[in-house]
């Protein structure tokens, strides 16, 4: 798909579908949105995040790879 004058989304509609890509591997790899295992060795897990909790974590590293993948931020 070749970005024209006349299709000036089609860069920002794959940045995005990038950013989310990167947000499903990052979530699986880190475990995020997943919840606790509840079979422990002894130990006790804390107490397992809120729902609204997780999601206000997930929509802040679909920023940050957002963020990521249009390159801002990469001189920090």
């Amino acid at each position: 798909m070749e970005v024209t004058a006349s299709n000036p989304g089609a860069a920002a509609r794959r940045n995005e579908d990038i950013a989310l890509d990167l947000l499903k591997f990052v979530a699986t790899t880190a475990g995020v949105g997943r919840q606790a295992s509840s079979a422990t060795t002894g130990f006790t897990a804390p107490s397992a995040p809120k729902p609204d909790d997780q999601v206000t974590h997930l929509l802040e590293l679909y920023g940050r790879c957002l963020v990521a993948v249009q390159g801002k931020g990469a001189a920090r």
